[in-house]
């Protein structure tokens, strides 16, 4: 079942939203050559609990997995694509790092993503996070009252085509608001004009995931949640919570 939010929901889940922006925004700021994910996950901890806000992501455990989620942050570095799981590996120069955030306030919930090198970045690097931007900002500038869940499908996949890059097909982005994960499904490829009528009040988590070798296969590690690229090439992974309104699309986990 799908739910429509009011303006007064909107705002709330702005906050929690605001949350998750400035949490990302202090790992990233960790992040550095020697930091351990483990303490990427602690400075996520402490944006929290000085918030006052809940983690959706810290005991989740969806039909998928086989243990509940340990952390309140995913942390997947260079051939992770998301789900990674904070361990006490220490970043090194010129690693990609994508990092998958949550908050939950109030009763709503917030959750986006981002992607970045440490120290020196590898070129190609850099074209994939670009490429991974361009794909979400795409998607978002699909999501408009009257429109198709298609529509941001389609938008989002034509960049990852163009950009010749894979996406695990069997994850993408997601309705959310009471919980973090409600309808509808937001595949990242599909056809426009296609699907669920988007209107005003509508939230999704738009989530493009790149894979630069540009095949879309992965597996699974032995954690029981990182999704790893079966050829080793590097993955990006973007994501932004945004409400959709009758003007325009709102993004409300911008820092």
């Amino acid at each position: 079942m799908v739910e429509i939010k009011n303006d007064a929901a909107l705002d709330a889940m702005r906050e929690a939203g605001r949350i998750v922006a400035q949490a990302l925004a202090a790992a990233r700021d960790a992040a550095g050559v020697g930091v351990s994910l483990l303490e990427l996950d602690e400075v996520a901890r402490e944006v929290l609990d000085k918030a006052g806000a809940g983690s959706p992501f810290l005991g989740y455990r969806p039909s998928f997995a086989s243990t509940p989620f340990p952390a309140v942050l995913c942390t997947s570095v260079n051939d992770a694509i998301v789900h990674g799981i904070p361990t006490a590996y220490r970043l090194r120069d010129g690693d990609l790092v994508s990092l998958d955030f949550g908050a939950e306030l109030d009763g709503w919930t917030g959750d986006a993503a981002i992607s970045f090198t440490v120290g020196t970045p590898r070129p190609e690097d850099t074209a994939l996070i670009a490429a991974t931007q361009r794909a979400i900002d795409a998607g978002i500038a699909a999501a408009v009252a009257g429109g198709r869940l298609g529509d941001i499908s389609a938008a989002v996949g034509r960049v990852a085509a163009q950009a010749g890059c894979g996406m695990p097909a069997d994850f993408g982005g997601h309705g959310i608001g009471r919980r973090m994960h409600e309808d509808p499904h937001v595949p990242n490829r599909g056809r426009a004009g296609r699907g669920f009528k988007l209107r005003h009040g509508l939230t999704l988590a738009i989530e493009p995931m790149l894979l630069s070798g540009g095949s879309d296969d992965y597996g699974v590690d032995g954690d029981g949640w990182t999704l790893r690229t079966t050829d080793g090439s590097r993955a990006a992974h973007i994501e932004h919570t945004i409400a959709v309104t009758d003007d325009g699309p709102r993004v409300l986990t911008a820092l």
